[in-house]
């Protein structure tokens, strides 16, 4: 009976650890959206596995040895200095699942890091608080625009309900098309931001004075969220990414139609921070006032 209840619980445990990790869990990673973010989904997944083995082994042993030899059984502590078997056991099945673990991880590293022939190259700049981007080669080149919070100010001050995507959603989209290696260009403006969408595997800093790079390569069409995971200042919450990805088609008419609305009113990153700075001092002045 006792066995049946410990094999009923044992399984009960595994099945909600299971469930917990399930894709899509609250308690989770998001869904992954490319090659990069199902690699460190899966990573993720075996070194919880690993984890768990080790603290099941580990603790199991320890309970064993409390309850099967205590002295109200008779049994008197062992009197040893050192054990050289002990010593090389516990020292070489580490280093062995030390390497386990590193052999995908610095695999997918070297993979995180390669983005050499990339379909297109967009810059994205960090300015406090949103990002300019400048489409530097492939289809869409020439394309510029600056993209920010569009969490109307009711709902930032609790005067109405908030929305399904509150502060994660901007009035210009990073629009890509599905499965082109894109490479993403960073640097900041002003302080050092990060470029973080999880569910595409992305995340970079983005330093004043410094060119970073990362890539990805969407696997299926959507809209996918991130933010600044830099603390860039009091607005640091208020500075979402979105990254609208479209099948091939739709992506053309999208850059042509941008373009086309560009050469009619041209839009210049620089001077576009600038009436943010100016606007952000006017407010101020304000609330001062």
């Amino acid at each position: 009976m006792r066995n049946k209840l410990v094999a009923t619980l044992a399984g009960v445990a595994a099945l909600a650890l299971y469930s917990s990790m399930a894709v899509g869990s609250k308690y989770n990673f998001q869904e992954p959206q490319s090659v990069i973010a199902q690699d460190i989904y899966d990573q993720h997944i075996m070194l919880l596995w690993i984890c768990l083995a080790i603290f099941v082994v580990v603790f199991g042993v320890m309970f064993y040895s409390i309850l099967k030899h205590r002295k109200s059984l008779g049994y008197k502590a062992a009197n040893f200095h050192h054990s050289t078997t002990a010593e090389v056991i516990w020292t070489v099945i580490p280093c062995f699942i030390l390497i386990v673990m590193a052999w995908p991880a610095t695999k997918t590293v070297i993979a995180m890091k390669d983005t050499s022939s990339p379909d297109m190259t967009i810059k994205a700049t960090g300015y406090q608080w949103m990002w300019g981007y400048d489409y530097l080669q492939g289809e869409g080149e020439g394309i510029s625009f600056y993209s920010k919070l569009s969490t109307p100010r009711a709902q930032l001050e609790n005067k109405e309900a908030k929305g399904e995507n509150y502060l994660l959603e901007v009035d210009n989209h990073v629009v890509v098309p599905v499965g082109k290696k894109v490479r993403v260009i960073l640097t900041a403006n002003d302080v050092i931001h990060a470029w973080w969408v999880p569910a595409l595997g992305v995340k970079q800093d983005a330093i004043p004075g410094f060119i970073r790079d990362v890539w990805f390569a969407a696997d299926a069409p959507g809209i996918y969220r991130g933010q600044c995971a830099e603390l860039c200042g009091k607005d640091h919450g208020y500075m979402p990414i979105v990254v609208e990805v479209l099948e091939e088609d739709a992506y053309s008419e999208w850059a042509a139609e941008k373009l086309a609305s560009m050469k009619k009113n041209p839009v210049n990153l620089a001077s576009a921070a600038d009436d943010v700075d100016v606007a952000e001092a006017a407010e101020k002045d304000s609330e001062n006032n």
